[in-house]
C-alpha cells in the first residue's frame, strides 16, 4: 500500500470539508495528499453543455482552486490533483483508492437531497471501497484535531470481532491522543419482551456480565499492542447501531466495519454501518474486513 491519502472532490461544501479533513490527516501521518475528481456528464452545471471546452475549463478550475486552498491551509504538504473519467464515479474512486491508505469524501455531493446525512453516492462507495473510507460533513473540517476529552468511538461485534476494524480504531486513537470508546450493544433474549421486560435481576446481571466479559476479551490483545491508548468499554442494552449513534455525536471519529463481499448484488453495508452513516454527524470511517 502506497503512503498517501486520497480525497474525492466535486465542488460541494461537503467535498471541500472532506479535502480539508484529509489534509489535516495527511499532515498528521506525514504523507502526501492526492485530490481526485471523477468526471461525469453532469459536471459543471453552470457551464454551457453545448461547449465542451467550457465544461472542461470549469472542472479544471474547480480542481485547481481546491488544490490551492489546501496548499494555503497546510504549508509544506505535498498536494497532487487530477481529473479521472471513464465510468461510474463510484467505481472510478474505489479503483483510484486501492493504493492509498484511506479515501475521504463528503457525505453528500452536488445534487444530494437536503435532510439526508449521507447521500446515495456515499453509501454506494462505502459498500464498494476496499480501503478505509471516511465520510465527512460540511461542518466537519473543524473536527480534525482531537480536543481534550475527544474520543474515537468504535462499534464492535463481540461475537465476531473484526481485527482490521479494531486495529484501525486503536491506531487512529493513538495518532490523536484520544480515548478509544469501544461500544457494544446487546439485545436481551426474546422471552424478556414477551414477559413485558420483567425478569429476575440476577438474570439481567448475569447476561450483562457475560456481554461485558465478551467485550473485554475482544479488546485484550489490542490493549497490549497499544498500551498508551486509554480505552473505555461500554456494553449496553439495545441495538449496536443505536449504541454507536448515541455515543458518537461528539466524537472526533466514529469507526464501524463492513464485511467484504465477493458479489456485486444485494446489500453491501450491514445494518449497523448503514444506520451509523445515516444518523451520526461526526466523521465516520467504514473499514472493510474479511
Amino acid at each position: 500500500m502506497s503512503s498517501y491519502l486520497l480525497a474525492g472532490i466535486d465542488g460541494s461544501p461537503e467535498s471541500t470539508a472532506a479535502a480539508r479533513w484529509a489534509a489535516h490527516e495527511a499532515v498528521r501521518r506525514g504523507v502526501p495528499l492526492r485530490l481526485v475528481h471523477a468526471q461525469t456528464w453532469l459536471d459543471d452545471i453552470h457551464a454551457d453543455p453545448s461547449q465542451p471546452a467550457d465544461v472542461r475549463a470549469l472542472t479544471t478550475r474547480m480542481v485547481s482552486d481546491a488544490t490551492e486552498e489546501i496548499r494555503g491551509l497546510q504549508h509544506g504538504l505535498e498536494v497532487r490533483a487530477e481529473l479521472i473519467g471513464g465510468g461510474d464515479p463510484v467505481e472510478v474512486l474505489a479503483e483510484a483508492a486501492t493504493k492509498s491508505e484511506m479515501l475521504v469524501v463528503g457525505s453528500r455531493g452536488i445534487g444530494g437531497f437536503e435532510g439526508l446525512v449521507v447521500g446515495s453516492f456515499g453509501l454506494a462507495l462505502a459498500g464498494r471501497c476496499d480501503v478505509p473510507l471516511v465520510l465527512v460533513h460540511a461542518d466537519d473540517s473543524a473536527r480534525p484535531a482531537a480536543p481534550d476529552g475527544a474520543e474515537v468511538v468504535l462499534g464492535i461485534d463481540t461475537r465476531d470481532p473484526a481485527g482490521d476494524v479494531i486495529d484501525f480504531a486503536f491506531r487512529e486513537a493513538e495518532r490523536r491522543g484520544a480515548v478509544l470508546h469501544a461500544v457494544h450493544g446487546w439485545t436481551p433474549p426474546p422471552a424478556w419482551g414477551y414477559a413485558g421486560w420483567i425478569s429476575p435481576q440476577v438474570e439481567a446481571g448475569q447476561f450483562a456480565a457475560i456481554e461485558a466479559e465478551l467485550l473485554g476479551n475482544a479488546l485484550t490483545g489490542w490493549r497490549a499492542k497499544y498500551p498508551d491508548v486509554v480505552v473505555v468499554e461500554d456494553c449496553r442494552v439495545g441495538s449496536g447501531a443505536s449504541a454507536v449513534v448515541d455515543t458518537g455525536s461528539d466524537a472526533c471519529l466514529v469507526v464501524v466495519g463492513r464485511r467484504r463481499r465477493p458479489h456485486r448484488i444485494g446489500m453491501r453495508l450491514g445494518p449497523v454501518a448503514h444506520a451509523v452513516l445515516h444518523h451520526t454527524q461526526a466523521p465516520v470511517a467504514v473499514v472493510p474486513h474479511d
